[in-house]
């Protein structure tokens, strides 16, 4: 009975990458302490990740790889990432993190070179710029997570802080009226690094995600400098998205 209740709760986060224990205990009829037990049970043994609240399958395994999230919403990261473009200027420090939409701005960036320093935690990214003669690239140091091709943890964090950025641009999972959402701890705790040692960070996010949270709140609007997005202010608004037109650029 417990083993089979374990393997449904397994079976369900996989589908569903992020459950509360508030939502568990519902589900399975169980009390607080129970889905806690169970929750913890599944930690040592691996299947999922514990968080505050909740749990969550481990941020490598839960989403498809790299190269298939690359094929979603081509079109608007595209946008998006023509538009980011136009906030880079020669001499720029730049931050790129892991995301697919930051990929689709380097790409722009091997096609039109500038003179940059570009410091990101992707591999996937560093091997895009390497060999543009006029970007010289550093990468975060950090525990690999293959399947994302990201560097994360507490030395990406320190790596990060090292550093200063003219502009850093970052991805998200989620964005609803409390802010920007993003899909585990340790990639919220990178994106903090980097936004404490930029001048100024957009956040860049496609209309699929709009109305949406994930496991961690990286930032509510007011900490947010620029939102670059497919999706109209006024949809946007209508979402509870709290952004003026000076922190707003659409795609």
């Amino acid at each position: 009975m417990i083993d089979e209740r374990r393997e449904a709760i397994t079976l369900l986060l996989r589908d569903r990458a992020y459950l509360p224990v508030a939502e568990l205990c519902k589900r399975f009829r169980i009390s607080e302490a129970t889905a806690r037990r169970d929750l913890e049970a599944l930690s040592r043994q691996k299947s999922v990740v514990r968080t505050f609240g909740g749990a969550l399958v481990d941020y490598d395994r839960r989403f498809a790889s790299f190269a298939d999230r690359l094929k979603l919403a081509a079109t608007a990261k595209g946008k998006i990432a023509k538009r980011a473009v136009e906030l880079i200027r020669p001499g720029m420090t730049i931050f790129l993190d892991a995301g697919t939409t930051t990929f689709t701005l380097a790409g722009l960036l091997q096609k039109n070179p500038l003179a940059l320093t570009v410091v990101t935690n992707s591999l996937a990214v560093g091997e895009k710029l390497a060999h543009v003669p006029t970007i010289e690239v550093s990468l975060l140091g950090g525990r690999l997570l293959p399947n994302q091709a990201v560097l994360l943890g507490d030395i990406a964090n320190k790596s990060a802080a090292m550093h200063h950025f003219d502009f850093a641009f970052l991805s998200a999972e989620a964005f609803d009226a409390e802010g920007v959402w993003n899909s585990a701890d340790n990639v919220v705790e990178l994106e903090r690094a980097v936004m404490e040692r930029s001048t100024r960070h957009a956040m860049c996010v496609d209309s699929r995600k709009l109305g949406k949270q994930a496991p961690a709140l990286l930032a509510a609007w007011k900490k947010i400098d620029l939102l670059i997005t497919d999706v109209l202010l006024d949809e946007a608004r209508a979402a509870g998205v709290d952004v003026d037109n000076d922190h707003y650029l659409l795609a």
